[in-house]
């Protein structure tokens, strides 16, 4: 109930993201929003976040999220400061990591025994400057001999978005493969970037052995899920993963 999509099922790890639906608050920020940025009333946001919290170990930790590749390390949610990253990881079991997305790629990470997890927002911006990679630099330094995994969740599709030539460039300019994901759009200077497939173009090429996209669309799945692009005033989607407490034996 707590996280409706996810992806397959991962020992020692639980991971997935909520949907629109569920929540308290009204249009056009109906009904889950997680998100208090958003213009959405902050009691209804509060109500939304107790109950999602009800399913959860612990209260997520929250990011102020800012397009960037900032990573942290986190224990559990800080009581005097949220902070300023675009992405998290942990080692600790119980503590939830939590990003906010609609549209851009929320991607989780976990080694393939559980003992560490990240969460990444990857917009198009994080993602052409290397949030991606600088999540799996912060996991690898705690891990470093370890088999890794990701779940890229629910993104806005291909078809839905329609970028400019410097997001084109962005990517193609330092990685000429990535050209494959982009296709012309209709206007001159205009493409359509599959931010999904580059995302996990870009997993592959760092070493993450196993990546499942999850090809939902924000833009198209209304009933679902929040949208930027589609509604610039919506609401948030959060993707949480945490680390379980290992079974005694």
């Amino acid at each position: 109930m707590t996280l409706p999509i996810s992806g397959t099922p991962w020992p020692g790890v639980r991971y997935g993201c909520t949907t629109r639906a569920g929540g308290v608050s009204e249009h056009p920020w109906a009904s889950l929003n997680l998100a208090l940025h958003v213009g959405d009333d902050p009691q209804a946001v509060r109500q939304n976040r107790q109950r999602l919290e009800g399913g959860l170990p612990s209260a997520p930790c929250w990011l102020e999220q800012v397009h960037g590749t900032h990573v942290v390390e986190l224990n559990g949610p800080s009581p005097s400061s949220i902070p300023r990253a675009d992405a998290a990881i942990t080692v600790q079991t119980g503590c939830v990591l939590a990003i906010m997305t609609a549209d851009c790629a929320p991607v989780v990470f976990a080694d393939s025994n559980g003992r560490a997890i990240g969460v990444a927002h990857a917009g198009w911006r994080g993602l052409a400057g290397g949030v991606l990679e600088a999540t799996f630099a912060a996991l690898t330094a705690r891990l470093p001999v370890a088999r890794w995994r990701a779940w890229v969740g629910p993104c806005i599709g291909q078809a839905s978005f329609e970028v400019g030539a410097e997001v084109h460039q962005a990517f193609v300019e330092t990685d000429i493969a990535a050209a494959d994901y982009f296709v012309p759009g209709r206007a001159r200077g205009k493409w359509h970037a599959d931010l999904g497939a580059l995302a996990r173009h870009r997993l592959l090429a760092m070493g993450v052995a196993e990546v499942e996209v999850a090809n939902l669309c924000t833009y198209e799945r209304a009933d679902s899920f929040f949208s930027y692009r589609r509604e610039s005033t919506t609401g948030r989607m959060a993707t949480l993963a945490w680390l379980d407490p290992p079974i005694a034996r």
